[in-house]
């Protein structure tokens, strides 16, 4: 049974919970529980050590995640596996994801050691003369992080490695579907100097939630998952610090001007990686009528081409999702689409808990494919006589997380900059890019905040100010 960790070190409690592979259903592991002793112990740890970890000096900070990212790249393989075993993601996914990760708690690091104080004159005012203030940015508290499914390792790191970056502890709630990447980064952060206290990683069931979200002990909640749940966290805690990294309905437009073969291509790839788990997942397509009966047979060849099937055979490119409920789900909505009028130009299919890369035209624009977040292997191609109504489209959507714009006009590029209502977008490529040290996180119903290592760490810390009188300036 594999131990959760509280305040650093490792530890048993009363229960248990079996992991199981989505492919096969097969059993990959069985971890502890912790008590509701045991998290009380992990949050009064946390509240203990919360001066002594916003002291702790930058070269402590920075090793201890320099330190992580070394320990990830020498367990790359293990630690892929496990997720790959877990979340049924294909290795060849898996493995980016521990890349990521490793490039996520170096970028970390780095910023640990760019993170100084400012400084301001003050006698811009007569009664200014000899002033200066000092601006320091101090952590707000311990935090909250509350990780998904999808990304069971590097959205851990995106709530881990700012806290630490800052000074703050943070209380690590994974999903409980997907613990184990989340257990080993516990482990690999235990083999620190970091002071006891200052990390716990806690799989409780999501019915316990509530109780970690509500602690005062606990003052910024960092939470990536769900719409409902999301703000549902918001509205528990008003007072609180909360970022939110939610849905997303991902938008793609391509324009005449583009490469058509290479926009395919990324589409084809990044609608269905992760079996479309994915926030930024390509969903909708959005095709300039000029290129539109182009396009479409090379989008669905490229659909139709990639690799499905066992998450651990290396050429596999789309696995199954994180279990037969999630597929059956997304069977319902591509069966709704369809009886309203919809066409399948590609999958369309269910096996267990994989289901067939899709692509779907003649979309009502009322039905749950076009309005919600598929969170499957879907994606729906519509005709657009230009980009008005390209954009138009792409900002008609409760979602603003990142869209991508497939043109070569660098004018059309900064006109989709200023007026597409998405935290991102992406010209030239998929909404899916990410880089791990861009400010990244949405608007509207996509939530609220910005990860990316410099922004969470902003978002995790206030502004304090000491003022210097009688300076020689």
């Amino acid at each position: 049974m594999t131990p959760f960790w509280l305040a650093g070190r490792a530890a048993t409690g009363d229960d248990e919970l079996t992991v199981t592979h989505p492919y096969d259903g097969r059993v990959v592991g069985t971890v502890a529980v912790p008590t509701t002793g045991q998290v009380e112990q992990a949050l009064a740890a946390a509240d203990a050590v919360r001066a002594r970890a916003a002291a702790l000096p930058v070269h402590v900070r920075a090793e201890a995640l320099a330190h992580v990212s070394r320990r990830l790249e020498e367990r790359a393989e293990e630690i892929a596996e496990l997720i790959t075993g877990e979340n049924g993601k294909p290795l060849m996914w898996a493995r980016v994801e521990v890349k990521r990760a490793i490039s996520t708690f170096r970028f970390a690091a780095e910023e640990t050691r760019r993170w100084n104080p400012t400084t301001q004159r003050l006698d811009t005012e007569e009664g200014g003369v000899g002033r200066l203030a000092y601006i320091s940015r101090v952590p707000k508290g311990p935090v909250l992080g509350i990780s998904p499914f999808n990304f069971p390792l590097n959205l851990t790191a995106h709530k881990v490695a700012p806290a630490i970056a800052v000074g703050a502890p943070i209380v690590v709630k994974p999903a409980p579907a997907t613990p184990l990447a989340a257990l080993v980064l516990g482990e690999i952060l235990a083999e620190t100097d970091l002071p006891e206290g200052m990390v716990s990683v806690l799989p409780v069931p999501n019915d316990r939630a509530s109780a970690l979200v509500e602690d005062p002990r606990l003052p910024i909640v960092s939470f990536t998952g769900s719409v409902p749940v999301g703000w549902s966290i918001n509205d528990q805690v008003p007072r609180k610090h909360v970022t939110l990294e939610l849905g997303g309905n991902g938008a793609a437009v391509v324009l005449a001007d583009s490469d058509l073969d290479w926009a395919a291509q990324r589409i084809g790839l990044f609608s269905n990686y992760q079996a479309g788990q994915s926030c930024i997942a390509v969903q909708r397509v959005y095709v300039e009528r000029s290129v539109y009966d182009a396009f479409v047979p090379k989008l669905v060849e490229t659909v139709n081409g990639l690799v499905t099937g066992d998450p651990w055979d290396d050429k596999t490119q789309v696995g199954p999702l994180v279990s037969t409920e999630a597929a059956e789900r997304v069977q319902a909505w591509v069966d709704e689409a369809v009886a309203a009028g919809a066409t399948v130009l590609a999958g369309g299919t269910r096996d267990g808990a994989a289901y067939a890369p899709t692509v779907l035209a003649d979309v009502p624009a009322d039905a749950k494919v076009a309005r919600e977040e598929v969170f499957g292997p879907v994606l729906l191609v519509q005709p657009v006589d230009g980009v008005d109504e390209a954009f138009a489209l792409v900002n008609d959507s409760k979602f603003g997380l990142q869209a991508g714009v497939f043109t070569r006009d660098l004018d059309v590029a900064f006109r989709a900059h200023r007026e597409l209502e998405v935290g991102g977008v992406i010209i030239g490529d998929v909404p899916s890019y990410r880089a791990d040290q861009m400010p990244y996180g949405g608007v509207k119903d996509s939530g609220v905040g910005r990860e990316g290592l410099r922004s969470a760490m902003a978002d995790y810390t206030e502004e304090k100010i000491m003022v210097l009188t009688g300076l020689p300036l």
